[in-house]
């Protein structure tokens, strides 16, 4: 016995790991000789000593990385009733439970060799579960996933973070540690709080990438006015031509890349979107005079284009009932952001006097209506002045656009 080493039973496990061999740093004496070392600091030296390949199995990693981390956190890391080492759940153990009060866990650290995490958390949530524990934390020293076992999704899901501090800059390593293991943040509450926030922000996230590719599609087979214009006028920027809307909306089906399957999230309430009515619809009535136009009480109205199906459709009902135009006008919602009808022709087309003139045109009872529509868009017009009308759309009126 080396009787000039002086007895300080709360540090001798501390002490051992300061003059082993997962010593790192130039540092060689023990933390409670010297100055007190910050979280910064026990980063840095750990990561030069992973680098370095100083840790070679899982107690090394748990002496040497976890346990002085769990300290450097305010944890009184060798208290075995705060932080219980091997601690028992009928017949198996997880590596560390963090508990307050004491022996009462309340988080649990599940250490494993460098590299060797994947296909750990299985056994961790089983852990957490027959604890009711609400934040675990899987760990190899290097990376550290924290995950809230009690959320929904699978394991990848119900991980809040995952923190590698080697890689990551060394303020996001000393701000993660401190947001969810911070001794005192755990005690009141704070550290699980600030985990559940941060998974919610990362569920929405998850659930808004998982939407886009139907978001994407949806906008597409709407022939969405935005989309195509804004297409059409890239063209014409580039080329000096400006293709008409239908043109763009085909070349954009031709070119979709959908996704194989579209996953909603479990989390997503909204019920999902029914698609309209096709917009063209074929008469089954005689057509001699040609394929394009449409059938309104049995009468057939030919039309050279949707766009003249449009017009004629509209300027029939202000015929059959002249407050037709004031009551489709009146209509709270159009397109977007644009109106399809109104007594002035500036208003159709919002800060776009190119779009006014050259897709704009004045109906005999003195409305403009737009013009700048793929068929689709066409095809719900002529379905909504329907609507105002008081007329079954398909049956009543029957609407040919064309291909």
């Amino acid at each position: 016995m080396r009787h000039a080493r002086p007895v300080l039973p709360c540090y001798i496990p501390f002490v051992l790991s300061a003059t082993n061999d997962t010593r790192v740093g130039s540092r060689t004496q023990p933390h409670f000789l010297g100055a007190k070392v910050t979280l910064e600091q026990e980063i840095e030296e750990i990561r030069a000593a992973i680098k370095a390949g100083r840790f070679a199995n899982e107690a090394a990693v748990s002496q040497g990385i976890v346990l002085r981390l769990l300290n450097a956190l305010g944890w009184p890391a060798y208290d075995t009733q705060t932080v219980s080492p091997q601690y028992a759940l009928e017949g198996r153990r997880v590596d560390y439970a963090l508990c307050h009060p004491q022996n009462r866990p309340i988080a649990f650290v599940e250490v494993k060799n460098l590299g060797q995490t994947d296909g750990a958390e299985r056994q961790l949530f089983e852990y957490a579960f027959h604890k009711g524990v609400q934040l675990a934390i899987l760990t190899d020293g290097q990376e550290w996933n924290l995950f809230l076992p009690g959320e929904q999704g699978d394991y990848g899901e119900r991980r809040v973070y995952k923190l590698d501090i080697v890689e990551r800059d060394l303020n996001e390593c000393v701000q993660r540690l401190n947001r969810y293991l911070k001794y005192d943040a755990i005690l009141s509450g704070a550290a699980i709080e600030a985990a559940r926030e941060d998974y919610r922000n990362v569920s929405r996230e998850r659930q808004m990438q998982a939407t886009l590719p139907q978001a994407w599609a949806q906008l597409i087979d709407d022939e969405d006015e935005l989309l195509l214009e804004l297409l059409a006028d890239r063209v014409e920027s580039l080329c000096g031509y400006k293709p008409d809307p239908d043109s763009v909306a085909a070349f954009l089906k031709r070119n979709l890349i959908r996704p194989t399957q579209i996953q909603t999230p479990s989390a997503m309430t909204s019920r999902p979107r029914v698609p309209g009515p096709v917009p063209t619809i074929h008469s089954k009535t005689d057509k001699s005079h040609g394929t394009v136009g449409f059938t309104l009480k049995g009468r057939w109205y030919p039309a050279r284009n949707a766009c003249e199906v449009l017009l004629n459709v509209f300027e029939v009902l202000a015929k059959q009932d002249n407050s037709f135009p004031e009551r489709f006008a009146s209509l709270p919602r159009h397109g977007r952001t644009r109106r399809y009808l109104s007594r002035n022709a500036d208003d159709l087309y919002p800060g776009r006097p190119d779009l006014v003139r050259d897709h704009s045109k004045r109906l005999s009872s003195g409305w403009w209506i737009s013009t700048n529509h793929s068929r689709a868009t066409i095809g719900r017009i002529i379905e909504t002045a329907c609507e105002v009308a008081h007329l079954q759309y398909g049956t009543e009126l029957i609407a040919d656009l064309g291909d």
